[in-house]
C-alpha cells in the first residue's frame, strides 16, 4: 500500500515508546508515533499527521490493550499535558525509562558497551512533587481558570481542581488561590493586549517540614489587590509559611518576575535533605522530587569518592545541595551556578549549617570556569547537574582544561548525556556504569548519573 494519508484509520501494534512517551507502532516500515499508545497494545488510530518520514496519530480504539495498561487515575488524564504515563504500570515505566537510557548512549554517542545499571524506582509515585506552577488565564465562559496546559496545545488551559504529583497542602492552596481569584474579581493578563494581572500561580512545599510557600506573578506590582489573598492562606491553610508576588510586566511567558514583594510570611520555605537544612526562595532552583533527591545526592556522594583532602568544583550548583553535602568530605567546594538567586540561597544555606569550606559564585559555567583555572585553582573532582541542554561546548572545553581526575555527571536528559560523554571519551575519561533513577513517575523524564575517571 502507498503511504498513509491525514484521516486514514489504521490498526496498529505499538512496539517501542518514543523520548516523549509516545507510542511508536510501523506500517509497511512508516513510523507512526500515537500519543497514549504503549508497547504491547493493538489500536485503532487516526492520522492527523502525515509527514514523508513518519506520522502522528490519535487513539480511536484500543482493539487489545497491552498487559502492561492500567486504569490512569486522574480524571484529566489524557487532557494534561503533564502526565503522559498513567496508562502504563509503574514497572514498565522503569523499563521503559532505562531502555530509553540505554538506546541514547547506543544511538547517539556509540556507547553501546557502556552497562546501564536497574533503574531505581521511587518508592512514592504519587504526590511526590514539592513544587508546581500553575497558568492563569480566562476560560471560555469569561472565568478564572487556574491549571496546567493541555496536551500539546500551549494556547490552551485546563482548570485543575487537583493534581495527584503534589500532596494535599498544595492542591488546598491551589483551590483557595483559585477561590480567591473568582471571588475577588481580578484582572487576568492578556497576551495580546498587555493588560490585566494574573499571570501564574507557583506552589511549593517542603516535603520533611511542612512548610508552604504561594508565589503570584503578576504582570504588574498591584499589592492591594492580591495582599488580602496572603491573610487568607494564612488563616485557612496553616502550612502556609511564605506568600510571595513576583512581577513579569514582559510578554515572556514565564512564572519568574524581574521585582520581588513579600505580601506574608518569610521569603523562603525551608527543606530537609540528607541532614542538612535548605532556605528555599521563590526562584531557586531545587530538586523537585525531595526524596528522590536524597538518593541520588547519596549516589553523587558515593561516586565523588571523596577522602578529605580534595577541591571540589560543582557546576550548576542551584542552591547548594550538592555542594554542602560534598563539603563535609571535601577540602574546599567552589559551586558556580548562574542564577544570581540560587548562589544567594546557596549562600544562605552554607551559613545556615554552618559550612565554612564553599564559596558560591554567579554566572555562566562558561565564563566563570575558566576564570578559575586562571586563578590557578584546580579540582580533583568535579560534579555537574546541567540544564537540559547539556553542556555548552566552551564549557566543556574548559571542564576538559581543569582535567579533574574524576567527574560525577548528573543528567535529567539522556540524549545530551550521550553527546556529551562522547566528547569526554575522547578528552581522555573513562565512563562508568550509567545509573538511570526515576525521579518524575508517570512522566517520560529520567534522571541518569554517572561517574567518569581520568585515564
Amino acid at each position: 500500500m502507498g503511504r498513509p494519508k491525514n484521516g486514514d484509520l489504521l490498526v496498529l501494534t505499538i512496539d517501542d515508546l518514543a523520548f516523549g512517551g509516545d507510542g511508536v507502532g510501523r506500517l509497511d516500515g512508516y513510523v507512526i508515533f500515537v500519543r497514549g499508545g504503549i508497547p504491547g497494545d493493538r489500536l485503532r488510530v487516526r492520522l492527523i499527521q502525515a509527514r514523508p518520514r513518519f506520522g502522528r496519530a490519535v487513539i480511536e480504539e484500543v482493539e487489545e490493550p497491552s498487559p502492561d495498561r492500567v486504569e490512569a487515575p486522574c480524571p484529566y488524564f489524557g487532557r494534561c499535558g503533564g502526565c503522559r504515563l498513567q496508562q502504563m504500570s509503574y514497572p514498565a515505566q522503569l523499563s521503559q525509562k532505562a531502555k530509553q537510557v540505554a538506546d541514547c548512549l547506543a544511538r547517539i554517542g556509540g556507547l553501546a558497551h557502556v552497562p546501564v545499571l536497574p533503574i531505581i524506582g521511587a518508592r512514592e509515585t504519587f504526590g511526590y512533587r514539592n513544587k508546581m506552577e500553575f497558568t492563569i488565564t480566562r476560560g471560555g465562559d469569561g472565568g478564572i481558570v487556574v491549571g496546567l496546559h493541555e496536551a500539546d496545545r500551549y494556547d490552551a488551559v485546563l482548570d485543575i481542581e487537583r493534581c495527584l504529583l503534589q500532596g494535599e497542602t498544595l492542591n488546598l492552596l491551589l483551590a483557595e488561590a483559585r477561590a480567591f481569584s473568582r471571588e475577588a474579581g481580578l484582572s487576568v493578563y492578556d497576551q495580546e493586549t498587555g493588560e490585566g494581572l494574573l499571570r501564574f500561580l507557583m506552589l511549593r512545599e517542603g516535603k520533611q517540614t511542612g512548610e508552604a510557600m504561594v508565589n503570584v506573578v503578576t504582570a504588574h506590582p498591584d499589592i492591594g489587590a492580591v495582599a488580602p489573598l496572603a491573610q487568607r492562606l494564612i488563616a485557612r491553610v496553616p502550612q502556609t509559611t511564605s506568600v510571595m508576588l513576583n512581577v513579569n510586566p514582559k510578554k515572556a511567558s514565564v512564572a519568574v518576575g524581574v521585582e520581588e514583594h513579600l505580601l506574608a510570611g518569610r521569603d523562603h520555605v525551608r527543606e530537609s535533605l540528607g541532614g542538612l537544612t535548605f532556605q528555599i526562595s521563590a526562584n531557586s532552583f531545587f530538586q523537585t522530587n525531595t526524596l528522590q533527591a536524597e538518593r541520588l545526592f547519596g549516589l553523587v556522594q558515593e561516586m565523588a569518592g571523596l577522602k578529605g583532602g580534595e577541591t571540589v568544583v560543582d557546576l550548576y550548583s542551584g542552591t547548594g545541595a550538592i555542594s554542602l553535602l560534598l563539603a563535609g568530605r571535601a577540602r574546599w567546594v567552589y559551586g558556580i551556578e548562574l542564577a544570581q538567586a540560587a548562589v544567594d540561597d546557596a549562600v544562605r544555606n552554607a551559613k545556615a549549617n554552618g559550612v565554612l569550606n564553599c564559596t558560591f559564585l554567579a554566572g555562566e559555567v562558561r565564563f566563570v570556569l575558566p576564570e578559575l583555572i586562571k586563578r590557578g585553582i584546580r579540582s580533583e573532582v568535579v560534579v555537574a547537574d546541567p540544564p537540559r541542554a547539556g553542556f555548552h561546548p566552551k564549557a566543556l572545553r574548559a571542564l576538559l582544561t581543569l582535567r579533574p581526575d574524576r567527574i560525577v555527571y548528573v543528567s535529567c536528559n539522556p540524549s545530551t548525556l550521550a553527546r556529551d560523554l562522547v566528547e569526554l571519551a575522547r578528552g581522555g575519561y573513562r565512563i562508568d556504569p550509567v545509573q538511570p533513577i526515576d525521579m518524575f513517575p508517570h512522566t517520560p523524564h529520567i534522571e541518569v548519573v554517572t561517574r567518569l575517571e581520568r585515564l
